[in-house]
């Protein structure tokens, strides 16, 4: 099976930009930045539920290798096909190498830094605006995949999504203008669990709020559950700097 056929069958879609969330007329740092944020959500050792996991990111890490590379993205661009036997696919290419190498680990500043130029920024609303087109409107599912929220960040992301309704830029799905009381409440119990969850294990280790944060992001690490790995991922992705853009691949 060649790469767009998996890329349909894994990703929904056979369009390589789709499957890095970024534009057709992306830059190499976006279609970098692009790779790491989907890398994050696929990553086996942070979706040890899913089972084609692994197979998922060998997959991301083709699709970005063949964007990354100036001729090979214009040859798809250009025809719409990619050279299944070019160097850059090899089959046997170890792509968790690749991707440490491209992403090295980050800082909690780093963390803190990337909050704070997010949330409110445009790309922060054109994120949203993607995931509520992808989701249709799920908020359960939006919140769990938005970068940069919580809980408390509901009425914000609600607000933002609803002035794009407004403004005609997505259409007004049902789920998410007639959104069902037991949903909203179900999710503000999980939230007010997991809350406490974390005030008990900050007080059981003795922590002010920088080490609690710290410690949080350990121990989720260490973690094999499903919960601690989305996290952590949510984490990395929501605040990592930017990272610079990479050198050209070149045809081998």
């Amino acid at each position: 099976m060649g790469l767009l056929e998996q890329c349909e069958e894994l990703f929904k879609t056979s369009n390589l930009y789709e499957v890095l969330g970024v534009c057709k007329g992306a830059s190499d740092s976006e279609i970098r930045r692009g790779y790491y944020k989907v890398s994050l959500q696929v990553h086996p050792d942070r979706a040890p539920g899913d089972e084609l996991a692994t197979t998922k990111f060998q997959v991301l890490g083709k699709a970005y290798a063949v964007l990354a590379d100036k001729d090979q993205r214009a040859v798809y661009d250009e025809q719409g096909i990619v050279d299944e036997e070019s160097d850059t696919l090899d089959q046997d290419r170890n792509w968790e190498e690749h991707w440490r190498r491209l992403f090295p680990k980050i800082t909690l500043q780093d963390i803190l830094d990337f909050e704070k130029q997010y949330k409110g920024s445009d790309e922060e609303v054109e994120d949203l605006k993607r995931l509520y087109l992808q989701l249709e409107g799920d908020m359960d599912l939006i919140m769990e995949s938005a970068l940069c929220c919580t809980y408390e960040d509901e009425p914000r992301v609600k607000d933002i999504l609803q002035k794009a309704i407004d403004a005609e830029e997505v259409p007004a799905y049902k789920a998410f203008t007639h959104e069902n009381a037991k949903k909203k409440k179900n999710r503000k119990r999980k939230a007010e669990k997991e809350s406490k969850e974390a005030e008990e294990m900050q007080k059981e280790m003795g922590l002010n709020s920088e080490d609690s944060l710290v410690a949080m992001i350990k121990q989720r690490q260490k973690s094999k559950e499903k919960g601690f790995n989305s996290l952590i991922s949510d984490l990395e992705a929501k605040y990592c700097k930017k990272p610079a853009a990479g050198k050209k691949g070149k045809k081998k």
